[in-house]
């Protein structure tokens, strides 16, 4: 693990390996520690960065701007710390939607897009994520640091597992997203997180009326078919709009698939970087996409679940602190 205070605030990141650079980003809730399943067999062939965003994690919990966008300018600045300029960008969740934005608003920066059961391509979210995020569901969170509340919390957990459920599929990862939250400076900033992206009826941040600006980007995209928390139809809808892009669905997998198939997952990935060139865009490139860009009633559309017609120092010093 390594550190580095970025704008003031402390951000703790993970670093191993050598090669092209590789970001990892990981879920709301979540940390660096998500990708240890598969962070080694990945340093074999790049540059690993697995940053804690801010509000997670080790990093510093702040009253702060928990948007996408917000997280998008932070992983730049983390980056530009270790004097990275370009990087191919994994995100989990939530961190698919902070790669996607990244992308976005950095698109000069941007090699690849690998999309992890990413948010942001639909409305469609676990009801237990938009019941989180209305008013008072902050007390709710606080009661699970009750004594007793985790043994009850691991039961339903259990008898989902029992119930064979798609969430079952995920309960040792559930389990540890509640551990992830010991105080309340870890619940605020979970809360300011989700608020930022889930209101009550779902999710309140696409980029679908963006895709279109994917077009020369290589993306893939990975969903396990057995995905509760952001449905497996998400990852139909996103292929269909995000051109050129390829879909890998991980049969019988929940929301974390590079947890149920770690091997599998590399290979995927670790095919998909070899076999893609690095995008390389202009400026004048980015504007004439975005003066001939999909109509905004196409985004619209698939917003509302219809689909449309078909380093050197760097190396030598993560070599020394990896993890």
């Amino acid at each position: 693990m390594r550190a580095q205070v970025v704008h003031g605030y402390r951000r703790v990141f993970r670093i191993a390996g050598q090669g092209p650079p590789l970001l990892l980003i990981h879920g709301i809730g979540d940390s660096s520690t998500t990708w240890l399943p598969v962070m080694s067999a990945l340093a074999r062939n790049h540059l690993v960065i697995a940053p804690d965003l801010l509000g997670h994690g080790q990093s510093d919990k702040p009253r702060a701007d928990y948007s996408v966008a917000a997280y998008a300018n932070g992983m730049r600045d983390l980056l530009g710390t270790l004097g990275i300029d370009r990087v191919s960008l994994v995100g989990h969740s939530l961190g698919g939607g902070v790669a996607m934005q990244f992308a976005y608003q950095f698109p000069e920066r941007t090699e690849r897009l690998a999309l992890v059961s990413t948010g942001g391509v639909g409305r469609g979210v676990n009801p237990i994520l938009r019941a989180v995020a209305i008013p008072g569901a902050d007390l709710a969170l606080a009661a699970l640091r009750l004594p007793g509340a985790r043994l009850h919390t691991a039961v339903v957990v259990k008898a989902l597992q029992l119930l064979d459920t798609g969430l079952g599929k995920d309960a040792p990862d559930l389990l540890r997203l509640v551990d992830s939250l010991p105080d309340a400076h870890a619940r605020s900033a979970f809360i300011r997180t989700l608020r930022a992206v889930v209101d009550w009826r779902g999710q309140v941040v696409t980029m679908l009326d963006r895709c279109y600006l994917a077009k020369g980007m290589p993306t893939l995209l990975v969903w396990g078919s057995r995905d509760r928390v952001l449905p497996v139809d998400h990852a139909h809808r996103a292929h269909a709009a995000m051109p050129g892009s390829q879909l890998e669905i991980f049969a019988g997998a929940g929301h974390f698939p590079f947890h149920a198939q770690p091997e599998r997952f590399v290979a995927v990935l670790e095919e998909f970087l070899a076999s893609t060139k690095p995008a390389h865009w202009s400026l004048e490139q980015w504007r004439e996409l975005l003066r001939s860009g999909r109509p905004i009633a196409d985004a619209r559309s698939l917003h509302d679940g219809q689909r449309p017609a078909p380093y050197s120092d760097l190396q030598a010093a993560s070599e020394r602190s990896a993890t």
